[in-house]
């Protein structure tokens, strides 16, 4: 348990906790803060999402008369968040496992540490209804929880339902390598699907399923293991006729110093700054021939420089079946419209690129509450030809004739991503101090470490094998200018020649601790690459809106023409 969460009297609630506590719609609980004087003060927050003190807002509804006795599940998921605060997750896993009447851990098992009023609360619940109705109310409350709004466990009832649209067929094997709480692999397949999934977390995993176990009563199969799918795959072997995949959130330190290697990366590396491109290729890898993929990605993985020649091979190798661009707020992680990529790996001996057309599907003015069902205006057939071009941008809009482009929302997302990846790139630039010249420290060419088995030089960049020197380290040498220098090529490009470079000899830990320094550079290298394509991409979409008189300046948010000469402005000036 976690004993620093808050007691039930301290902690704060939202307008929706409100009225769930009240048996109203939250447009009641907005008309009683705008019309009653009294109502409690946010003690954090504006609008949907203030907080507001929980002993305050008990107190007023029962001043009010407005009061009603908490639903039954509303009760077992507030004691479990008392108990458990921000890991409430494993509250869950424990009455999963209570109701699952699991054996294998005894009489030590998780749920022992339930206490008594929540046991008899869960096992009444589940004997007037069913174990699995129980379980599917934590499932439900789980992403909409005041504080889980950016899990990476949890996907949103909104997504779950756009994925099951495009979800072609029932699958009789469905894999998810980051599969949460199970949202996605309980909603797809077909009757009696064999349902296997992997995540980080093992409290989301132990109980997605035990979660598939109860709901699921034909399901021939359900595993879920533990471990970073990207880093640790537990599943090397499994191919399954559906992938579905909602990746966490991008994370430049997904791994790929250690995974240059990995023969996931059919289609190219991914860079540095694309766990998204990384995650993409994982699922695919684990696509049996025949089947399909289905992967969540942000909108910008579909123009995006530094994905440019992972999107091109996709397209010319046949395995892009589809894009579909969803609308805003489905996806807690993604303020903004994202995307579906659909994958199919060719059938065995079919050719790779045998596809006749891609199908792009715009869906981002949608209602996202909608059936999310394109008409015949909002989807097309496009050649993969195309599509290769200098950008090879999958954005659905772009190439969707006769649909009118949503300057006003596209121009908000790109300003929103620019402004998220401008504070990523200032935060990710290390602070560094004066320091020691290396110059004439003693040095060592890494042909000599090669020779004595330290380095293994087979692939694009030289990978340390042993636990004596740091790969970063060796990494961040090798492009330092002395090396880099010593290998300038007569065209004026920079070489790094590995057998003739040298790096300074130093202990262990210097190096973790300069090789650290290093992958932080290398981490600000790509961001700002990133940085410039999103800046590209808006000052386009600025100057297209501004033009076609579909964007407008706010009011004071561009300075009057009058107010700058034409010297500081550059234009209509001559000598």
């Amino acid at each position: 348990m976690d004993e620093t969460a808050p007691s039930t009297e301290e902690r704060l609630v939202s307008p929706a906790e409100i009225a769930r506590l009240a048996g109203v719609t939250r447009a009641a609980v907005s008309n009683w803060r705008r019309r009653h004087s009294d109502f409690p003060t946010p003690a954090s927050g504006t609008g949907n999402s203030a907080l507001f003190p929980f002993r305050e807002v008990r107190d007023w509804l029962e001043s009010q008369h407005k009061g009603q006795k908490q639903a039954e599940d509303a009760q077992l998921w507030d004691a479990l968040r008392n108990a458990y605060g921000d890991r409430i997750i494993r509250g869950m896993a424990a009455v999963a496992e209570l109701l699952a009447d699991t054996e294998h851990d005894g009489p030590g098992g998780r749920y022992s540490e339930l206490d008594p009023q929540t046991v008899e609360l869960a096992q009444g619940m589940a004997a007037s209804s069913a174990a699995s109705e129980v379980v599917s109310a934590l499932a439900t409350r789980y992403p909409q929880a005041t504080r889980r709004t950016a899990s990476d466990s949890a996907t949103p009832a909104g997504l779950v339902r756009a994925i099951s649209r495009f979800v072609e067929g029932n699958a009789a094997t469905v894999f998810d390598p980051a599969c949460g709480i199970g949202a996605l692999l309980a909603a797809v397949g077909g009757p009696g699907a064999r349902r296997f999934g992997q995540d980080s977390d093992p409290d989301a995993a132990r109980f997605a399923e035990l979660r598939l176990e109860l709901e699921l009563e034909n399901a021939r199969e359900t595993e879920i293991r533990v471990g970073d799918s990207l880093r640790d795959d537990r599943w090397p072997d499994l191919t399954a006729e559906l992938v579905v995949c909602h990746p966490p959130a991008a994370n430049a330190d997904w791994g790929r110093e250690d995974l240059l290697l990995d023969t996931r990366w059919e289609l190219g590396v991914p860079p540095r700054a694309e766990s998204e491109l990384a995650w993409l290729q994982h699922a695919y890898a684990h696509t049996a021939p025949g089947g399909r993929a289905v992967v969540v990605m942000s909108a910008s993985a579909a123009y995006r420089r530094t994905g440019r020649r992972i999107r091109a091979e996709l397209v010319r190798r046949g395995l892009l079946a589809g894009v579909a661009a969803l609308p805003a707020g489905l996806a807690a992680s993604h303020a903004q419209p994202i995307h579906l990529w659909l994958l199919r790996r060719p059938a065995q001996g079919e050719e790779s690129t045998g596809a006749a057309s891609i199908r792009l599907t715009e869906l981002t003015t949608a209602d996202p509450d909608g059936p999310l069902e394109p008409d015949e205006h909002e989807q097309t057939e496009i050649a993969p030809i195309d599509l290769l071009d200098d950008a090879v941008d999958l954005t659905p809009g772009r190439h969707i004739t006769g649909a009118p482009v949503d300057y006003p929302t596209e121009y908000e997302t790109a300003h929103a991503e620019l402004e998220q990846a401008l504070g990523a790139l200032v935060a990710a630039l290390p602070e560094l101090a004066a320091g020691s010249p290396v110059a004439d420290a003693p040095q060592v060419r890494v042909s000599e470490l090669a020779r004595a088995g330290l380095v293994d030089l087979s692939g694009e960049w030289p990978v340390s094998v042993s636990d004596k020197l740091d790969t970063d380290f060796l990494r961040g040498f090798l492009l330092s200018p002395h090396n880099t220098r010593r290998s300038t090529s007569a065209s004026g490009t920079f070489r790094v020649d590995t057998q003739g470079a040298r790096i300074p000899q130093a202990g262990i830990e210097e190096q973790r601790r300069l090789g650290a320094a290093f992958r932080a550079v290398a981490d600000f290298e790509a961001r700002t690459k990133r940085f410039v394509d999103l800046a590209e991409r808006a000052a386009s979409l600025a100057r297209d809106g501004l033009a076609t008189g579909a964007l407008a300046p706010k009011e004071g948010s561009v300075e009057a023409a009058g107010e700058t000469s034409e010297d500081d402005r550059g234009v209509g000036h001559t000598e």
